[in-house]
């Protein structure tokens, strides 16, 4: 495989973290690292230190988080053999287009894919987990974006409501592989 990151885009609730576990089993020498993992940190150094993007409920408004999550994807890239898998949900373009332009410039190929389920199916999934779908935070956050998902630019759509974990990771492994180049009339995914 020629690619450094795989990242896993998708709403809250669609199976992102469930998928990248799945697919860190078939990937030898793969690392998982999770961006939220400083995005707590982040927002308490906010309260004592004047951060670009303060003063929101977000922690991917802050500045200082985007860098983080490249310089993350970086590190654990220096430390495996195979690519590093990113489950986050993003929802706003620049934000994502700004961590693949901070991976490109250091040399990583990255893939995108993102994850689809209807608003029904997510939330049913959230109340699985024990979230409660309808609170206030988490419902704005799904519903922007399962809106901003639709466009093709937040990763390569994957139909996640049929296929299962299991099935979703097979279908991004298989995405991944490199096959034969597509002819003329045949729809290579």
């Amino acid at each position: 495989m020629d690619t450094d990151v795989v990242l896993v885009n998708g709403s809250f609730g669609v199976g992102k973290t469930s998928v990248a576990r799945r697919l860190r089993a078939r990937l030898p020498g793969s690392q998982l690292y999770d961006p939220e993992w400083m995005g707590r940190p982040i927002r308490a150094l906010a309260r004592v230190v004047p951060l670009r993007g303060a003063g929101t409920d977000d922690f991917q408004d802050f500045a200082l988080w985007r860098l983080s999550a490249v310089a993350g994807i970086r590190l654990f890239r220096a430390l495996g053999r195979g690519p590093v898998l990113v489950p986050m949900a993003f929802y706003r373009l620049e934000y994502l287009t700004e961590i693949m332009d901070g991976l490109a410039k250091h040399g990583l190929s990255a893939r995108r894919f993102c994850l689809r389920a209807s608003l029904a199916a997510i939330q049913a999934r959230l109340r699985g987990r024990g979230d409660d779908p309808n609170g206030q935070w988490l419902a704005s956050k799904v519903e922007r974006c399962l809106s901003a998902h639709l466009d093709p630019r937040m990763g390569e759509a994957i139909d996640t409501e049929e296929l299962g974990v299991d099935g979703v990771a097979a279908e991004i492994l298989r995405r991944l592989s490199p096959g034969p180049p597509a002819g003329p009339g045949s729809a290579r995914l």
